[in-house]
């Protein structure tokens, strides 16, 4: 079954549930990891007919959505650092005080564009990232993109279906998969204890 084909079929079962169906939409949208699932393409068609649904509410129940959504990547890297070794565990933490000072920043960016979000929320719930760190900025970020897909759509509905689309889905989804490996060796690899000291610590004692 194609991903439009799977979005329709959601979206006749979520349909007559209006605002909290865009909501579910999303969540699925974005709680399907690594298969993106295009929401987004549902959200501009309903913008499109602007007197059946109102534009804030939209933005709202999508924002809303699809920012819970990525909390599911969160939650299974998450569980997932059990299996974690405590030396490992103990050096990862140092990773979490380098996220701290450029974190939030780079939570937004991924939440705003159409960067494959996974690369991100499931590295954050394996360094146990401080939940609302993760889904303030989440938030932010998602609301401002269905805002923009919503007021927007109209004047530029061809641009954001090619960005927001499912187009090369499956390239989309080969390269996601590899660069999610390769982010994950190297949060165990590399010995953040290390660079933590070498980089952060010592800029932050210069600029003190």
């Amino acid at each position: 079954m194609a991903l439009s084909d799977l979005l329709n079929a959601l979206w006749q079962i979520f349909a007559p549930y209006r605002y909290f169906g865009v909501f579910a939409i999303s969540f699925i949208g974005t709680a399907s990891i690594i298969i993106p699932i295009p929401y987004t393409i549902l959200i501009l068609s309903l913008s499109l007919s602007s007197t059946e649904w109102d534009p804030i509410l939209l933005t709202l129940a999508g924002g809303l959505g699809s920012a819970m959504g990525e909390m599911v990547a969160y939650t299974l890297g998450y569980y997932g650092r059990k299996i974690v070794k405590a030396k490992q565990q103990r050096k990862m933490e140092y990773l979490v005080k380098i996220f701290d000072r450029y974190g939030p920043l780079a939570i937004f960016l991924f939440a705003f564009t159409p960067l494959p979000d996974d690369l991100l929320y499931i590295p954050l719930g394996i360094m146990r990232y401080k939940l609302y760190k993760a889904l303030i900025p989440t938030i932010i970020g998602k609301m401002l993109m269905i805002f923009a897909i919503v007021y927007f759509g109209r004047t530029a509905g061809n641009t954001i279906l090619l960005l927001f689309g499912e187009n090369g889905t499956g390239i989309v989804i080969v390269i996601t998969t590899i660069l999610l490996l390769v982010i994950i060796i190297a949060m165990y690899r590399i010995d953040w204890e290390k660079v933590f000291f070498k980089y952060v610590a010592k800029r932050g004692e210069k600029q003190n």
